[in-house]
């Protein structure tokens, strides 16, 4: 999960979807954020969720929100210290 290049932010494998949709952003790339901080609204076809952040730092937004699913697994956002 962490890497020297800051803690990484994935879509988790829930068993609710293989793909979702990152629907909005709730804190802007760049932003300092803490752990447990709502970052991101995923939508899978049955529901919608807010993702925490896992750990603090400064966000690094990886994947724009937009009406493409990503799998299970990727790597949306990085969070640096």
């Amino acid at each position: 999960m962490g890497t020297s290049d800051g803690v990484e932010v994935r879509i988790a494998h829930s068993g609710l979807a293989e793909e979702v949709v990152v629907v909005e952003w709730l804190v802007a790339d760049g932003a300092q954020v803490a752990a447990g901080d709502p970052l991101v609204v995923i939508e899978s076809e049955k529901t919608e969720f807010e993702m925490e952040a896992p750990a603090s730092g400064v966000l690094e937004i990886v994947v724009a929100a937009s009406d493409i699913e990503v799998p299970a697994g990727t790597l949306i956002a990085r969070l640096h210290p």
